[in-house]
């Protein structure tokens, strides 16, 4: 195989329009060497990589430049000349973009193979992801995943210590050429709206494009709810055919929540791309409108003790989607799932079969039963609208019981939702405890004063039913031990994670397992 050069890196770019001017000359350097990788990091920097300086965050690349080529880098790629530079260096307009493509580029190109499905939302995004996964290989169409919960390359499962929901762009292209080279012919992704405004993803040929909703989220980064939603649509703009993003034969396909507010305007972003769009709701007996308003309806639900039954109908299929999934708001991902598979033409019946077969998404709705008299869930709810969701489907029916919630709220994270979180909390529990979920370099203690002032706000009384403990295993152990017969405890915001980020560093955490030991304790006492 030809080793990939600068200069065809250069091409490449000057015909994306990505190239600001003419190849900036090495001094004494080799003019055009062979890459052998493409890093951002300077400290990951190995000898014969290109160097990507681009705008962090916290820190500018090109402050790192210098570093990078000590390192053994033996190209850049820049936004301006660099004086002093003894390598060759391309001078590019938008170096986020253009990692991506380098990324890409450098990879093989995989997503111009594979067919790609970018899944984008508030809620909903790893359920969905794996719903879609698991259709698609029981319809003999084998994917790989990306997402918040794990990353899953020909077959098997190689975790995501990141916790990001998608990857840096050399990173996410690695995984998509070793999902290709292992024999997978599709990949999932959890296109998150950092990944989408950061240009993670440049690069990618995306063929579907799933929304499962937007409510208010990561303000402390997009600034304004409008740019949140921005960043969510980018990904149906880039359904558009291009060079970049070729037709593979399949088409271009957008699903949308038709029950969500941002639904429309989102299809007709996809609908100005050239893309068909499919829309998904609920109908029928669920709700007033017309099944023949949407393309995919789910039309009526019956709960049982496995799960769900979910009636579901399209122009020219109807049927039932067994879920085993808990909570009816999986109603909603179970449809954006089929809604992939009626987009791209597989048989409905085979993926209704796919999603009876799926247990469990790791920390999601997730049940820790030790024999206890109530009953104990784990989710990964971290917004207002998601924690009032999963609270609503958990509220006992048994009068005499009643709901527990103990969760936190990310430090340098949307400050705007604490309150709110608490409020809604508040308004549904009997006891609300609330803790650290990562505190990060924020001081805890304002963090959880932060969402205590909503809980207050809805009727509840500090020392009473609203406890403040920012540790979350005594947080844990305080709201298990308060716990009734027939009650139900939630623990949300951390669900799969395997860490607790402080301003010291990581500790590592296990809530599934600190709630079981606990449960084993409570049971020894009693």
């Amino acid at each position: 195989m030809t080793e990939p050069r600068l200069s065809a890196l250069a091409a490449l770019l000057e015909r994306r329009g990505l190239l600001a001017s003419e190849p900036l000359p090495a001094h004494g350097a080799e003019p055009d060497p062979a890459i052998a990788g493409v890093r951002y990091d300077s400290r990951q920097v190995d000898p014969g990589d290109l160097f990507v300086a681009r705008h962090g965050q916290h820190t500018d690349g090109h402050e790192h430049v210098a570093a990078a080529v000590a390192a053994g880098a033996v190209a850049v790629l820049v936004e301006r000349p660099m004086p002093g530079i003894e390598v060759p260096a391309l001078v590019v307009r938008d170096a986020k973009v253009a990692l991506g493509i380098a990324a890409a580029w450098h990879a093989g190109d995989p997503s111009r193979t594979l067919g790609v499905v970018g899944i984008t939302g508030t809620d909903g995004k790893t359920t969905t992801a794996y719903l879609v996964h698991a259709i698609l290989g029981a319809v003999g169409r084998p994917a790989g995943l990306v997402g918040t919960t794990d990353v899953i390359v020909a077959g098997e499962s190689l975790g995501n210590a990141a916790r990001t929901s998608t990857p840096e762009a050399p990173e996410l292209q690695a995984h998509l050429a070793a999902m290709l080279a292992g024999g997978d012919r599709w990949a999932v992704i959890e296109s998150s709206s950092h990944g989408l405004a950061q240009q993670r993803i440049s690069g990618v040929a995306y063929d579907v494009a799933v929304l499962t909703n937007i409510t208010s989220e990561h303000l402390e980064f997009h600034g304004t709810l409008d740019a949140y939603r921005a960043a969510k649509r980018s990904l149906f703009a880039r359904l558009a055919v291009s060079d970049e993003n070729p037709d593979k034969g399949w088409g271009k396909h957008a699903v949308v929540n038709a029950d969500d507010a941002e639904g429309e305007a989102t299809a007709e972003v996809a609908a100005a791309a050239g893309a068909r769009v499919v829309r998904y709701g609920l109908a029928g007996e669920l709700t007033d409108r017309d099944p023949a308003t949407v393309d995919l309806a789910a039309v009526r639900l019956a709960e049982t003790p496995a799960g769900m039954l979910v009636g579901m109908r399209a122009d020219a299929w109807s049927g039932t989607v067994a879920l085993r999934l808990a909570g009816r708001f999986n109603v909603a991902n179970a449809l954006a799932a089929m809604g992939v598979a009626l987009a791209l033409g597989l048989d409905l019946d085979a993926a209704a079969t796919a999603l009876a077969g799926l247990e469990a998404v790791p920390g999601r709705m997730q049940r820790v039963d030790e024999g206890q008299a109530y009953t104990v869930v784990i989710d990964y709810a971290h917004t207002a609208e998601s924690l009032a969701k999963v609270l609503d489907e958990l509220a006992p029916a048994d009068t005499e019981a009643g709901l527990i919630a103990v969760f936190g709220s990310a430090g340098d994270r949307d400050r705007s939702k604490r309150e709110p979180m608490g409020r809604v909390a508040g308004e549904r529990c009997r006891l609300v405890v609330v803790t650290d979920e990562d505190p990060r370099s924020e001081d805890r203690e304002a963090i959880l004063e932060a969402i205590a002032a909503g809980a207050e706000a809805a009727g509840r009384r500090r020392g009473q039913d609203l406890l403040l403990i920012a540790d979350r295993e005594a947080a844990i152990n305080r709201a298990l031990s308060e716990a009734r017969p027939g009650d139900v405890v939630l623990l949300a915001g951390k669900g799969h994670e395997k860490t607790i980020e402080t301003a010291t560093g990581e500790t590592p955490w296990d809530e599934a397992g600190v709630a079981r030991a606990a449960l084993r304790v409570l049971a020894r006492q009693a």
